[in-house]
Order: C-alpha cells, then structure tokens, then sequence
C-alpha cells in the first residue's frame, strides 16, 4: 500500500472547477514531483494530500508511517516562516516544542538535524543575518527535526536565485536519498523536478487533470553523471512540451472568454 494515497480527487472553489479525478500513490522512500501550467491546481492538490482541505469529492489516504515520526505529514513553504527574534537553534527546535520530549533530547534531534543541513556554525545566527539559501536551509532543519514519513513541499526553491537554487537541489536530494522518508514536491521549475523526482505527474490546465505520470529514465543516485545529461534532457523535454500545449491552450481559453 502505498504511504500516501490521493483517490478521485475533484474540487472546486465556488463555481470554479480546479481539481477533476485526479488519482495516484507516493510510495515510502519516493520523491513525486507536481507539475503543469500556471492555476491547474498543483498546490491545491497539496493541501488536500496534507489534510489543510477537505476535497468537493474523493479522498486522501496517509498511513503505514514509522512509530518514530513525531509529525508524519510536514509541509516546507517558499516562506521560510522563520521567527526573527529566535537564532537558527531556537527556530528549528520551535518545531518540537509542543511534543514530549525531554531537553536533552530535543537539543540533540536539532544538533542532527543542523548538521544535516550544513547549519551547525550558525546556530546562534539570527534569521537577519543569514541569506536566502540559508534561511530555507532552517525551514528543511525544521521540517525534519520532527522526523517526517513525507515532507509535502510547495515551490521551496523559488524564492532563491539560480546559484543558490543548484545548491539546494543537491542539498535536498542527498536528504531525500537512501532513506523511507517520501516527498511530495510542488514545482514549476522542471530542472528541479528532473533532479529530484521518481516519478512526474503532470497536470492539464485547469481543472486540473492527469495528463500523464512520467516514471524517471535514470536513478536519483545517477542523475550527477555526466553521461546521463542526454536522457535527462530529453526527459525534461517531454514532461516541457506537455506542459507548453497545456499553458497554450489555457492562453486561447483565456483570449476568448475576453474578446
């Protein structure tokens, strides 16, 4: 069974249809990326993956997490959220405040998880000194203190320039690889989604559909190679052209409804 299970979900908003029949599965240790154009629902979908709302029709299943997950389903925003008057330690431990755990427990979870992300010398820094890249390095260090069975991530990356952006996407898939922890993960960036997902579901233009589900040609572990840059490529050229015919295609909807 899968860990997280969406079943003929639709929604609306009112009058307007965004979600139509929309069905897949994130396995343990599998990184599903969202994708399609503009307004076809994707973070919609999300929130509903993740229990923030209540889908018109169908259900969203979750189950089968580790007894050690303090919080099984953990979003990351493009906001970093941070508490400006709280140090890196003291905002990443903010996510384990409201769990029983001892002191000395919860400074060694938020001591891993910093050095997991590269943030054991800045723990004392405050949110003010720190750069973007380094500000959503604590929203990750967050998320994960609370040991999560899947990360449910909206545009993480998007708020970051491009450099910092590449960094981050190596830094996110060595978090992601080799272990049972899934991710559910938001983008209109396809290089994020071509580096980091198993498996792609592309939506259609709203309301949204699934147009198709692109299993990846190559392994998270292989993707750095060099010599599989070609089958990447033309792997992200597909899941493009799916995406370009639908945006095209919401563009002339849009023409005519105004014309």
């Amino acid at each position: 069974m899968a860990r997280l299970a969406l079943e003929s979900i639709s929604h609306r908003f009112g009058a307007l249809d965004v979600l139509s029949d929309i069905s897949f599965g994130v396995d343990a240790g599998e990184i599903v990326a969202i994708v399609g154009p503009s307004g076809c629902g994707k973070s919609t979908l999300l929130s509903i993956a993740g229990g923030l709302l209540q889908p018109t029709s169908g259900r969203a299943l979750a189950g089968g997490f580790p007894a050690a997950s303090l919080n099984p389903l953990t979003f990351v925003f493009q906001d970093f959220a941070l508490l400006p008057w709280r140090d890196v330690s003291a905002n990443v431990s903010l996510a384990l405040e409201h769990h029983a755990i001892s002191t000395p427990e919860r400074a060694r979870i938020v001591a891993e998880v910093l050095a997991r992300t590269g943030l054991s010398d800045f723990a004392h820094a405050l949110p003010k000194e720190l750069s973007g890249g380094m500000k959503q390095r604590v929203g990750l260090a967050r998320a994960l203190a609370v040991r999560p069975a899947i990360l449910l991530m909206d545009e993480p990356l998007s708020a970051l320039d491009a450099q910092t952006r590449e960094l981050l996407m190596d830094d996110l898939a060595g978090l992601l690889d080799g272990g049972e922890m899934s991710a559910l993960y938001v983008t209109h960036n396809l290089d994020e989604a071509v580096r980091l997902a198993d498996r792609v579901v592309v939506l259609s233009r709203r309301p949204g559909r699934i147009r198709e589900i692109s299993g990846a040609p190559v392994p998270r572990r292989r993707r750095a190679a060099p010599e599989e840059a070609g089958q990447l490529a033309r792997w992200r050229a597909h899941l493009w052209e799916m995406i370009r015919g639908e945006a095209a295609e919401a563009e002339r909807e849009t023409i005519g409804a105004t014309a």
